[in-house]
């Protein structure tokens, strides 16, 4: 199994929002391209983020956040 374009569209997004602070979100702009809002709209289907445009992470988005997070620090060690 392999990671999609997309999958790494959607890690990236993650990385956007900020895992420790529930009082900071994201809005993903209508002029946003395409690939982006795909991306923005997948996270809000699997219940990882509150809106379909952003909005704040859910739970389980704090945990995939940080989990993106994660692997982001050790690929790039």
């Amino acid at each position: 199994m392999k990671f999609k374009i997309e999958n790494v569209t959607e890690l990236n997004l993650l990385l956007q929002f900020d895992p420790k602070s529930l009082q900071t979100g994201i809005k993903v702009r209508g002029d946003a391209v395409p690939e982006l809002q795909a991306a923005v709209k997948s996270l809000f289907e699997k219940n990882l983020c509150t809106l379909s445009d952003g909005g704040y992470l859910t739970d389980e988005g704090i945990e995939a956040s940080e989990h993106a997070l994660k692997l982001l620090h050790m690929l790039s060690a």
